[in-house]
Formats: structure tokens, sequence, C-alpha cells
């Protein structure tokens, strides 16, 4: 086991001075002017335009805006487990914004995950994804970012722990997990396919939140869009595959495209984060643009079947004590089948948030209360009141127990010691 541990320090080294090469050689310092070409763009109202549109569909400001601030004016902490990242403030303010970068310097950043004085930035700035935007949609962005009102705001400092407030780790990380490159188009695919695939890769980045992380935050770029926890949010996003064993297996076109443009679905509704995506990013999103991002994921393969695992412990005694619990608080709104009633209350039968892998979401609504995000298609969406003061933890892992083994559903128990552990953790 010793010469084992050994063999790692030549291969620990050898990362070490990639990485330092990798850094050496993809350095990018402030550029100083701006290109005329592009400085002529940047005023444009047509490219300012559909740079709002690009911005919105990015959710830049779910980040970059603090509660109750000025919109992307930073202040807003971002939670990781391995601290807290300060958004920074992306207005054209000279001394704490973007007024005195260049496109060259935002190119950089957005597409490198190089700041503007050369620094590796974190990956809570989701560069992984918006490395595949298109240096056109980069420009537009841009050109809307600086157009925004002026607004001062001091940007917060790290909180990280050491060593990763170190930046010069992120190097080695950067080697592992980081590919750059823009979005290449598949020529056998259609031009929807192909925007769609463009926006859920890219743009929308919706494998930062659906993707299992490793213990050091990176992905793996072969498999994506996989399902997976979300850091510090305790809240778990489902596989988007709608082919066999996929989180969204049944799920038609239009299902896709009802949730992301109303937040409710015949299959289901938004809830936790995706509410907010909803509310502040795809709901505004062109029809033409919520049908590519459908075909795209519509065209996830199929997943390997879950390996039966067995059981830890003997579940009917808290189905038994979950369908009492079902039927006096819960049966009046979703129905005794589980049917829910369209447009109003969801399913819960064949419901994606309610048999992911953890249980987690099933608990976090039943504790917290189900809230579908507000929108233009759904201005006066139904809620589910939450019942972390009415119910005990046993009561509630009963609840979902059933509920996530009743009618058609197959997931796994969750114990009472999993809602006191949900039951404690912050909301945001």
């Amino acid at each position: 086991m010793k010469r084992l541990r050994l063999l790692w320090i030549p291969i620990v080294l050898l990362v070490v001075v990639f990485a330092v090469h990798w850094s050496r050689t993809h350095r990018q310092l402030a550029t100083a002017a701006e290109d005329p070409v592009i400085a002529s763009m940047l005023k444009d109202p047509a490219v300012i335009a559909k740079g709002r549109y690009l911005t919105v569909a990015g959710d830049c400001m779910s980040c970059h805006t603090a509660q109750g601030g000025e919109l992307y004016a930073g202040g807003r902490m971002l939670p990781t487990p391995f601290g807290n990242i300060p958004a920074p403030n992306i207005t054209p303010d000279a001394e704490t914004g973007l007024g005195n970068w260049t496109f060259n310097d935002f190119w950089h950043a957005l597409h490198n995950g190089i700041g503007r004085n050369g620094e590796p930035l974190y990956p809570a700035f989701s560069y992984t994804s918006f490395t595949k935007v298109t240096r056109d949609d980069a420009i537009a962005m841009f050109a809307y970012l600086r157009s925004l009102p002026v607004v001062r705001r001091t940007n917060k400092p790290l909180e990280l722990r050491f060593p990763y407030n170190k930046r010069s780790a992120l190097t080695a990380w950067r080697v592992m997990y980081f590919k750059m490159g823009e979005y290449r188009p598949d020529t056998s695919r259609s031009a929807s396919w192909n925007r769609g695939a463009y926006l859920v890769q890219g743009l929308v980045h919706c494998n930062e939140c659906h993707a299992v992380r490793d213990a050091w935050g990176g992905q793996d770029a072969k498999v994506t869009l996989l399902g997976g926890r979300i850091p510090e949010q305790d809240w778990y996003a489902p596989d988007l595959s709608a082919q066999a064993h996929g989180g969204l297996q049944g799920w038609s076109r239009q299902d896709i495209v009802d949730v992301l443009k109303t937040g409710q679905a015949s299959k289901g509704a938004a809830v936790g984060p995706m509410a907010d995506v909803v509310a502040g990013s795809t709901q505004y999103l062109h029809d033409d643009d919520l049908q590519a991002m459908a075909d795209y994921l519509l065209s996830l393969p199929a997943r390997a079947a879950p390996v039966p695992v067995p059981a830890s412990f003997d579940s009917q005694a808290l189905v038994d004590r979950g369908s009492a619990v079902y039927a006096e608080r819960c049966a009046n709104c979703h129905g005794k089948d589980g049917a829910g009633v369209s447009g109003v209350y969801p399913p819960l039968d064949d419901n994606a948030t309610v048999v992911e892998p953890t249980g987690i979401n099933a608990v976090r609504v039943v504790l917290l209360g189900g809230f579908p995000p507000v929108t233009a298609g759904n201005p006066r969406p139904y809620s589910m009141p939450p019942y972390a003061q009415q119910l005990s933890d046993a009561d509630v892992a009963a609840v979902v127990t059933y509920i996530r083994q009743a009618w058609s559903n197959h997931a796994s128990a969750v114990q009472e010691r999993d809602v006191a552990t949900h039951r404690h953790t912050p909301i945001d």
C-alpha cells in the first residue's frame, strides 16, 4: 500500500507542472482599448436588444442581483461546499463593475474562464458551459450589460476555506474538468435540434445543476444531464432524458415546453430552484427556442435500468402510516389516485419530482410547501402550503415514502433521520 501511495507523487507533480504551463500559456491580461468595429456594434440598439434576450436566457440576473438590490449590481453570496463566492457587479461602473472592460476582457471571462487581470475564475461562474456561447452572442450580451444604469457597489471578498481560496489551485482543476470551445453544430441534425443543443449545453447551462459533481466540484464531461444533487441547496435536479429510465420518461415535447414556459405541465410543476429559473429566465424565451430545447432533450438517450438496491429496513409500516397521512392531508387536492387536477394541482403519480433517486425534493416540498413560479402563462398558480409545523419528521417520512411507492411509483423509502436533516437545511 505504501508503494501504491508513492506512485501518486509523480502523477500529482506532473499534473501541477502541466497546470502551471497551461496557466502561463492561457494567461490573458486586460486589453487597453476597444476594437473600433466592436465598439460600434456595442452601441447598436438591435445588438443591445439581442443581448438583453440572451442575458435573460442565461439567467445572469439570478446570480448577479442581491435580494432587494439593484439589477446586475452583484452582492449575492453563492454557497458552495468550499465556502461562499460573491457574484460581482456587472453594471458598467468603472471602479466596481465592467466600465473599464473591453469586449476582449469579457470574452476571455465568458469563453476561457479567465479574469481581466489574468486570474482564473471560480467555476461558480458557469464558464464550463458559457464557453460554448458564440462570439457574436457574447458581443450582444456585453453590449446589453454596457447599456445598463451604472451602479457603484463594491464587490464582497471571497469566503472560501484554505486551500480553495488560492486561485492557483484552479489551474489543476481546469486541466481536469474544463474543456474550452464554442458550440459546433452537428450537420446531421436539424437546425432546431442544434439550436436546442446550443441553448441547453451552453447559454442556459442546464448541466450545471442537472449533473453529478465529485468531491472537487467537477463533472464528467462525457456524461451530461443525468441529474444530481445541487450543492448547498438541498434539492435534486432530475435526469432530463425522456426515454426509458430517464427522469422525464414519458414527457412529451409539449410537456417540456409547458413547464419551461409556464412552470406547469401535465406531468408536474417546477418547484424549488427550477421555479426560480422559469420565473426569471425560460418563461421569456421565444416559443421556437423552447421547442428547440425540447427537441434536443427528447433526443437524449435512454438510461440504464437502475440496479435494485436491497431495502435496509421494512418500509411497510411507513407506507401504512403514510397512507393515512395522505388521505387526511393530500388526497383532496392530488386525488386518491395521485392524478391531481390538470392545470391546477400537479399529479404525484409518475412525477419526476416525487420519484427522483434521493427523495429530497418531495421531503422539501412537504416541509416548505410547493410554490410554482408566477409566469405570464400561469399568473396565479395554485400553491401547496408548508407542513413543517403540522407534521412530525416521522409523518413526513411516512407520507413521502407512501407517495414514492404508491400507484405506478417504485422509488425508495425515506427515513425519519433524512427528514430531520432536510428540515434544518437553509432555504437559500
